[in-house]
Parts: structure tokens; C-alpha cells; sequence
């Protein structure tokens, strides 16, 4: 018996788990993943700061938007993953699109400068297979090519096949099933972004599938987890079709990899059933890390406040404005059929001035943006708003009449403004809460709503 069949079945014998431990397992192994997931992919929130946002649904330190929003779409894969492998359904590679577009959400553009000065840019398109083709830069500078995308719906359809085949042959042990479909998906790459995050969560479907715990990779081990795949691309060669059809004999490295991380999952599940602590040592590293940044940021504040910059404004948009935008409009869309001819306008802008006349209209800009005309307005930022207009109702009765709103943010030197319907200041770094933007939204409605009463 293998050491993994043996601590497998010592987690058997423990079955059921009290509801308390249970629960601790489920909120570790939680955050666990979805932190290291993400990091393992550049993803800048720190543990702390994950912790937060998953648990509790904030922060409380400035974050990047994206870093944001992929963490919380990357609990929502999990959990999409975990409801699917613990289903009937078999795995179909409609499937794996689904889950690609929940942790990418939407498609979007990236903008790259090329060796000579030039800028360039394509679409990530998120639940569709790749348009363009893929690769990596290996440690000697070559270039090591992917699946093309011709190439890639077949090899996909024959991995699928593979899988379910293999399943059933029971040819396999669960490691040797888990590496080899990780391996053989990674060297197809079937997507522009997010496959890493894909391989890993695929690796826990089949595990669920098994009644077996999930397993993690950890960022901290990111140099040997990607030494392993590296080991076994020298076996299979560099062929993207022999990489996507590899055998077991040519991915040892990686199989001893996943064997590892299972010991590590049937250990802390066995140390949950008795009761006893699953801190791990790195677990007490990142509470001390976490402390002491807590710590250094208290004697910062007290210090000094954070002052006006580009980056706290870039912030106010992400984190406030635009969220809040988003929703206004929602409201507006659902105003059409009040008003005769829906001739409804609402636009955001960012002014150099208290107000919005001269101001700059703004669409989907992201901080990312070389737009000069932009960063200039940023750089400059006075203030920010959001202004509508509802006219010409439809109600035939009614007198013609219009109804104008606007929500504003102030600039100042170390704090800003969130206009009457919160008035309250917040100094950089720090934004309302969900409940103080909810209030805000539903002051908006209740303003148009009683406006409409009034001249209807």
C-alpha cells in the first residue's frame, strides 16, 4: 500500500467529520487556493487583505480593482468546479469554457509596447479558445510555442476523451490522472489567459471525483512546481502535439510533485478529523507578516496622511466611482419606458475644476491607459461626476418635464470628498463602505422615484 493510500485511509477511519472541524478544513483549504492560485498567476493581494475580501467582502488597504475582482471570480470558479465534480454530469469541455469565463468575466484588451517604441494590443476573450497563437520564454531565452489554435478544439476534444477513458480504465493512480491531465492541458495552453488557474482547478475536480481532499499549490513553491513541468517538457519534447498526447513514463517529476502536495492535503485533513491544530508554519509566518504590516501602516498614518497622486485618484475611480456609476445607470436603463422618447443621457467625466464644465467624458479607461489626454486629467484631478437626464415623458397626461442628477467627488490635498447625499470626507486610501455606496444608490432611486410622483 502506498503512503498516500495509507493516510487515505487513515482519513476514512475518521469519517464523519464534527461540523466544527469541518468547517475550519473547508474555510483553510478556501483561502489556501484561492490565494495561492491567483499569486502563483502575479495576483498582488496579499493573504490579509484575501482573507478579508472573501470572508467578510472588503479590504482594508488600497488593492488593485482586477486583483480584486479575479480574487472574488476565483472563489466563484471553486465553487462552481466543486458543485460540477460532485454532480452526476461528466466533465465536457462546454464545461471548461464556463469556468474560464467566470474567472475571467469578460473579455478585455491588453496593450503591449513593443521592442521599438510601438504599441500593440489584442483581446483576451474569456470562455472562447484562443485566436492568437501562445507562448512562453523559457531561462535560455528560447521560445517555447504552445497548441496552435487551429490545432486546439481537436486536442481539447481528444484530452476530454482521454480523461474519460482513462477514468474508467482505473489504469492510472489518482496522482498519475491528476498530473497527467494538468500536463497534457497545459501544453495545449487552450486559452489567451487563465490557464494555470484552470490546470489547478481541474486537478481538484478529478481528486473530488475520487472523494479525495483537494490539494494547493503553493506560491511559495512556485520555482519547483514549475521545475517539474519544465523536467517533463525535456522528456516529451517540444512538439506541441506530443506534449498534449504525453505518456505517464514522461511526466515522473511532475507525478512525484502532485503525490507530495496530496500527502501534504491528507495530513492537515487527518490532523482537522482528531481535533488538532492545521496551522501551518508558513500559516503563522503570514499572521506575523500580516501584524507587523498592520503595525508599520498605524505609525505611517499617524505620521503622515496619504497625499493627492495620480495612483489615489486612479483608486477613487476604481473603488468608488465607477462601481457607483455602474449602478446609477442601471437605474437610468430602467426609466425607459417612463419617458416618450427615451431620450435618456447620462455620461461620467473627470474635471480639472470643482465642476463639471470642461470636463473630460470617461468610458472604460483603466490606469493601464497612455492615453495623454487622459493622464493628463488625472494628473490634475479637481474633482470627478456623474450627471443624467430624464426627459420627455411618455405619459400622455403629463407635462413635458425633465429631471437632471448628478453624484460628484471632491479633490483635496490629503482627502476627498463624496458629495451631499454621503457628504463625507475620506482621507486617501480609504473608501465608503459597501453600505455607505449602497446608501448613495439608494438615495439616487428614491430621488428620481419621488420626483416622478410628484410630476406624474
Amino acid at each position: 500500500m502506498s503512503k498516500i493510500e495509507q493516510l487515505y485511509a487513515e482519513w476514512q477511519s475518521l469519517q464523519p467529520l464534527k461540523d466544527e472541524y469541518q468547517q475550519r478544513l473547508n474555510r483553510k483549504f478556501m483561502l489556501e487556493f484561492n490565494y495561492n492560485s491567483n499569486h502563483l498567476e502575479g495576483n498582488t493581494l496579499t493573504y490579509g487583505q484575501t482573507e478579508l475580501l472573501l470572508l467578510f467582502g472588503k479590504v482594508t488597504e488600497a488593492a488593485n480593482m482586477k486583483d480584486l475582482e479575479d480574487m472574488k471570480a476565483s472563489n466563484v470558479g471553486l465553487n462552481m468546479m466543486k458543485e460540477q465534480a460532485l454532480s452526476e454530469y461528466p466533465l465536457t469541455e462546454t464545461f471548461i469554457r464556463q469556468l474560464h469565463k467566470t474567472l475571467l468575466r469578460e473579455d478585455y484588451t491588453v496593450y503591449r509596447q513593443l521592442p521599438g517604441g510601438q504599441q500593440t494590443s489584442y483581446v483576451v476573450h474569456a470562455g472562447v479558445y484562443k485566436t492568437r497563437p501562445n507562448s512562453v520564454r523559457t531561462i535560455t531565452g528560447e521560445l517555447f510555442e504552445y497548441a496552435s489554435p487551429e490545432e486546439t478544439p481537436a486536442l481539447m476534444t481528444d484530452l476530454i476523451s482521454w480523461y474519460h477513458e482513462a477514468e474508467e480504465s482505473g489504469q492510472y493512480s489518482l496522482a498519475e490522472l491528476c498530473a497527467l491531465f494538468h500536463y497534457r492541458y497545459i501544453r495545449i495552453h487552450p486559452f489567451e489567459d487563465g490557464n494555470g488557474r484552470i490546470a489547478r482547478l481541474m486537478m481538484n475536480f478529478i481528486l473530488l471525483r475520487h472523494n479525495y481532499p483537494m490539494i494547493v499549490v503553493k506560491s511559495a513553491d512556485k520555482e519547483n512546481y514549475l521545475r517539474a513541468l519544465s523536467q517533463c517538457d525535456g522528456f516529451t519534447g517540444t512538439a506541441p502535439s506530443a506534449g498534449a498526447h504525453a505518456e505517464i513514463k514522461d511526466i515522473q517529476p511532475f507525478v512525484a510533485y502532485i503525490e507530495n502536495c496530496m500527502e501534504r492535503a491528507l495530513n492537515t485533513c487527518i490532523k482537522a478529523a482528531k481535533g488538532l491544530s492545521i496551522e501551518e508554519d508558513d500559516d503563522f509566518a503570514k499572521a506575523l507578516k500580516i501584524l507587523e504590516r498592520q503595525k508599520r501602516q498605524d505609525v505611517a498614518a499617524e505620521q503622515s496622511r496619504i497625499k493627492f497622486s495620480m495612483d489615489e485618484v486612479w483608486n477613487v475611480l476604481e473603488f468608488v466611482f465607477f462601481p457607483i456609476a455602474n449602478e446609477f445607470n442601471k437605474t437610468i436603463d430602467q426609466t425607459a419606458n417612463v419617458f416618450r422618447f427615451c431620450q435618456t443621457q447620462s455620461f461620467c467625466q473627470i474635471s480639472k475644476t470643482k465642476d463639471w464644465i470642461g470636463g473630460l467624458g470617461l468610458g472604460k479607461v483603466c490606469r493601464d491607459t497612455t492615453n495623454s489626454q487622459i493622464i493628463d486629467f488625472v494628473r490634475n484631478a479637481k474633482s470627478m461626476w456623474y450627471y443624467c437626464e430624464l426627459m420627455n415623458p411618455r405619459h400622455p397626461r403629463a407635462v413635458n418635464f425633465e429631471i437632471k442628477k448628478q453624484f460628484y467627488i471632491t479633490f483635496f490635498d490629503d482627502h476627498y470628498f463624496v458629495d451631499g447625499i454621503l457628504n463625507k470626507d475620506f482621507p486617501y486610501g480609504k473608501y465608503p463602505s459597501e453600505a455607505e455606496k449602497q446608501e448613495i444608490i439608494s438615495q439616487f432611486k428614491e430621488d428620481i422615484l419621488k420626483e416622478l410622483q410628484d410630476k406624474l
